[in-house]
């Protein structure tokens, strides 16, 4: 028989990676939101799911049960294949813990395959996160970077991050660089599942001495930050980072690489032509169009983002900012694990 397990229950052992999440709602309900790491495998497609909410709606409970029984029947073969595959501890769930994960681990167990069934579904997931925004406590101190677009924070976070330091990679959890170009090549991340990522980072690091993370707005691409972070982010101390435009411009074509977007870079350019001076406005669209990316992008950093930049990054006294001006981004890296606490007393590999 298969067994239900509680959100507070099942929390330990998805972080100590010793459980197998798999998510039986449609791809469509998938796509939107699931539980971070979790597997797709669903009962029904997402037009199947469509047809047999017709149903309930239009005919009765009865006849959709009976319409989906039929659907699941036929395909109930490869169904149960795809669990077989999966070693290990297994948790299914689908949105309110209801028929779907329900009938799934009923027909498991009929196989000998033992699954745990999530109590409440990912709606209690969902409300287990939000909890827990409320309450999550951050290390005391925070190193913000920040600095002109172009100079490789998110680049330098990242390389930390793999490196076992406190970071909060805020633009990676979004899935959108930050700017009005930022969702080029990627598919933004909505705000169930930010915040998702975001709760289950801050617990892994929430007993080192201090946490980094970049200087953002309070938006990131389709998310808002937490009121925490915003507020931490008023008593940071600041490292600015500083490079040559050269570098800038080369760190954003390897970032954005244009040549493989262009349509949708022009695209984004025009949402922004109008704030920016005309002949150099139409400049930068003809420097899009005849691919000659190098002068767009030097441009857009002279005329638009430099300009905004100084306009809206808050002046913090100077003792809480630290300049770093280096060559490239190598450089930086090195730099900034210089000044922060490192080994020894101020050890912080996790």
């Amino acid at each position: 028989m298969f067994t239900n397990i509680t959100v507070t229950e099942l929390i330990p052992l998805i972080e100590k990676k010793q459980m197998t999440l798999i998510d039986v709602r449609s791809p469509i309900e998938f796509e939107n939101f699931s539980i971070p790491t979790s597997i797709n495998i669903p009962f029904f497609t997402n037009e199947e799911r469509a047809e047999i909410g017709t149903i309930y709606n239009q005919v009765s409970e009865t006849a959709a049960r009976d319409r989906g029984l039929e659907i699941i029947s036929a395909k109930l073969p490869d169904f149960i294949k795809k669990f077989k595959a999966i070693n290990g501890e297994k948790t299914v769930f689908c949105w309110r813990g209801g028929m779907r994960s329900r009938t799934t681990a009923t027909l498991l167990d009929l196989m000998n395959i033992h699954v745990h069934r999530l109590d409440g579904g990912i709606r209690a997931y969902r409300k287990w996160v939000i909890e827990q925004l409320e309450i999550i406590q951050l290390p005391p101190v925070a190193y913000v970077l920040s600095g002109l677009t172009g100079t490789g924070k998110t680049k330098i976070l990242q390389t930390l991050q793999k490196e076992g330091y406190p970071v909060i990679d805020l633009e990676g959890m979004a899935n959108h660089k930050g700017s009005i170009f930022g969702h080029i090549g990627q598919r933004p991340n909505n705000q169930k599942t930010f915040d998702a990522l975001l709760v289950h980072r801050l617990r892994e690091i929430q007993h080192a001495p201090f946490i980094m993370f970049e200087s953002e707005s309070s938006r990131v691409g389709k998310v808002t930050l937490p009121h925490f972070l915003l507020d931490l982010k008023g008593k940071s101390n600041f490292l600015m980072i500083e490079l040559p435009i050269e570098e800038r411009i080369n760190e954003i074509l390897e970032e954005y690489r244009p040549w493989d977007n262009q349509s949708e870079c022009l695209a984004a350019f025009l949402k922004i032509k109008s704030r920016i001076h005309t002949p150099v406005a139409n400049q930068i669209e003809q420097d899009l169009k005849s691919e000659n990316y190098k002068q767009a992008v030097r441009l857009l950093l002279e005329y638009y983002y430099d300009k905004r930049y100084k306009q809206i990054e808050p002046q913090y006294p100077d003792s809480e900012k630290i300049i770093i001006h280096v060559k490239n981004i190598d450089e930086a890296i090195q730099v900034v694990k210089h000044v922060i606490p490192r080994k020894g007393s101020d050890q912080i590999i996790l």
